[in-house]
């Protein structure tokens, strides 16, 4: 069994996925520590997986927590490093022991970016080529490009550099949270970086974009701004935001931000300047490629 990582995964009300997936973790010759968070399932998820996988820890939670469930998991693991999967998604064999040893070999590295191949046709998810080509400057000590953002599903973390942070942000609490994480690693001089040789399989369930989806993610967007942009660029992208209040959804995705902004009062810290440019870098070289009030890339739409 590898001791050196642990995946956590989290889930709600998706039962038949988290059995096949613990399935695939199951068979990975690395056999690591597993953890499961169950954001309240009412489908009887935590009895199945009690059943089938008796050697999967499981912490069941009363309430859906959103992403901040992956810190209870990351809090429950004895390993140096902790993998991330969804109950959609899962790790090609030998990668975690890759991971371990990129991070045994890189003392700076707090997150790294897995290549993420979507389906059974195993697509290349688009994100991994937007980390591959990042304008970022190299660091002679991180292992591949460094990136300020990734996919949850296709992360493996240093136990104490997410720790240190706090984690996933409450206040986003899901769709987009991995932004914010990925700003506070790098303000606290923590590297991220691309890996393309630690792989991730995504298989997302086909189905029609769930309702609210796109409020969803103008609202996260609006506030991961004003968690930690200066005043200026908060000004800037609310009142950009607001110009479009015609449409239904952003008048809500404005409202709901609104009724957290107490929340964010009391998380808001900015970034430092040298973050600040580099994420400022990452716009200039992303504009264009998502509408305004979108985030780049959410996290599965299971758990929120």
């Amino acid at each position: 069994m590898n001791r050196r990582v642990s995946v956590v995964m989290m889930t709600r009300d998706r039962r038949e996925q988290v059995l096949a997936t613990l399935r695939h973790l199951h068979d990975l010759p690395e056999r690591p520590p597993v953890i499961l968070v169950d954001n309240g399932s009412t489908d009887h998820t935590v009895d199945a997986v009690r059943r089938h996988f008796p050697e999967v820890t499981v912490l069941p939670q009363e309430r859906n927590l959103g992403a901040t469930a992956r810190t209870l998991g990351v809090q429950a693991a004895r390993t140096p490093y902790v993998a991330f999967s969804d109950d959609d998604s899962w790790w090609a064999p030998g990668s975690l022991d890759r991971a371990a040893d990129r991070f045994d070999a890189a003392p700076r590295l707090g997150l790294l970016a897995a290549r993420i191949l979507i389906g059974p046709e195993e697509r290349l998810d688009p994100i991994c080529r937007q980390m591959t080509d990042s304008p970022l400057a190299l660091a002679d000590d991180l292992p591949g490009p460094p990136v300020l953002g990734f996919i949850a599903c296709g992360a493996v973390v240093r136990r104490a550099a997410y720790l240190q942070v706090g984690g996933f942000n409450p206040v986003v609490f899901f769709f987009g949270e991995e932004a914010v994480l990925a700003q506070d690693l790098a303000a606290a001089g923590w590297g991220l970086a691309y890996v393309d040789d630690v792989v991730a399989h995504h298989h997302p369930q086909p189905g029609p974009t769930r309702v609210g989806r796109r409020r969803l993610e103008m609202r996260n967007r609006l506030l991961s701004t004003w968690l930690r942009r200066p005043w200026r660029t908060v000004l800037r992208q609310t009142w950009d935001l607001t110009r479009q209040a015609r449409d239904s959804q952003v008048r809500g995705a404005l409202w709901d931000a609104v009724q957290r902004l107490p929340a964010v009062w009391l998380n808001r810290r900015t970034l430092p300047a040298g973050v600040e440019a580099d994420v400022r870098a990452l716009e200039r070289t992303n504009a264009g490629q998502s509408q305004p009030g979108s985030v780049s890339r959410p996290g599965p739409v299971s758990s929120s």
